[in-house]
């Protein structure tokens, strides 16, 4: 059983995990061949091999845990916390810690092996992200959940373990200091200057162009003025909102547009990277857990798409500070002249 414990200098919080040690590493290199089609886990008609499905995209007809399926959501076989027992919290002295309470979710992208989300129609794109948002409203009915994370790795050095396309949904029990340190700058903008400071980065990117990588009716994709990574892209709604599950029917081709328009020229580009793709979104909002009045209007859910091009060092590590040796300006520009 893992359990969750805070550092308590900066407030971080660790897992410790102990189950996640006896994952199955397939991958050798960055170039590894995906499993064979009878061991692929995630491949059709090898249901059996997962957990039973929790949710499915299915064909008429066809039935739970077994083919006829477009994307499906199982619970991950080694999960960093699990949704059983109830949630403790515990002091040790002047340390502080939590049982591994949560949920760890896999939702598989597609039923075929070596294929790609970004290779997928935008209709089937928009039902995986549309598997996203359910199974984030249904977990946010557990009061038990303070935070929810989407995120996608892509290769070994992304943290990948499996090449079959997939992306994961984790439900933890605290907001981690990460979200927190984004929702306070958020809210600190917002109270000085009573502007949202998400719409105004919009705002300003739309009126220089120059970081700009895609854009349709309802997103626009751009490299950030402060790119941590070379080739850094946020997908960012042009509509208010601060929780990712509030999304619309009628923005989830959109959304799905300006993913694939994204990882295309990622993959065009950049000869396949490796990657990793984090939803950044609101925390739970349960009664008597309820951030601050303004929340709605200062914080706005964004994806984030970030190559794995270059590593982290000792130099980071150290200092928090990010070197990105490509100037996002250039980054976009690149992107945007890519024929995908």
């Amino acid at each position: 059983m893992s359990e969750i414990r805070q550092d308590p200098v900066v407030g971080r919080w660790v897992i410790v995990a102990t189950d996640r040690a006896r994952r199955p590493n397939e991958f050798a290199n960055s170039v590894a061949a995906p499993p064979e089609p009878e061991t692929d886990p995630f491949a059709e008609g090898n249901e059996r091999l997962t957990p039973p499905e929790i949710q499915a995209v299915r064909a008429p007809g066809s039935r739970a845990n077994g083919p006829g399926w477009k994307a499906r959501v199982v619970p991950n076989r080694f999960p960093v916390l699990r949704i059983e027992g109830a949630l403790e919290k515990e002091g040790e002295g002047l340390y502080d810690r939590i049982s591994g309470t949560g949920a760890h979710e896999v939702v598989i992208e597609t039923p075929v092996r070596g294929q790609e989300l970004e290779d997928l129609p935008l209709d089937h794109i928009a039902a995986v992200i549309g598997l996203w948002r359910a199974r984030m409203t249904d977990l946010l009915k557990d009061a038990r959940f303070r935070y929810l994370l989407v995120f996608k790795n892509r290769g070994w050095q992304a943290g990948a373990t499996l090449s079959h396309s997939h992306s994961q949904i984790i439900a933890l029990p605290v907001t981690p200091m990460a979200v927190k340190q984004k929702l306070a700058g958020a809210q600190a903008y917002y109270e000085r200057k009573e502007r949202n400071i998400f719409a105004d980065i919009l705002r300003q990117e739309l009126k220089d162009g120059r970081r700009i990588v895609y854009q349709n009716g309802a997103f626009v994709a751009f490299c950030p003025y402060a790119a941590r990574f070379p080739f850094e892209i946020c997908v960012m709604p042009r509509r208010q909102c601060a929780d990712f599950y509030r999304i619309g029917d009628q923005e989830l081709l959109p959304f799905a547009d300006a993913l694939k328009a994204c990882l295309l020229r990622l993959r065009v580009g950049l000869d396949r990277p490796q990657y990793n793709v984090i939803l950044h979104t609101a925390p739970a909002r349960h009664p008597k857990r309820d951030y601050w009045s303004t929340l709605d209007q200062d914080f706005r859910w964004h994806l984030e798409i970030t190559p794995r091009l270059t590593q982290i060092a000792g130099f980071e590590m150290g200092t928090g500070f990010y070197v990105n040796p490509v100037m996002p300006e250039e980054a976009a520009q690149f992107l945007k002249e890519v024929e995908a």
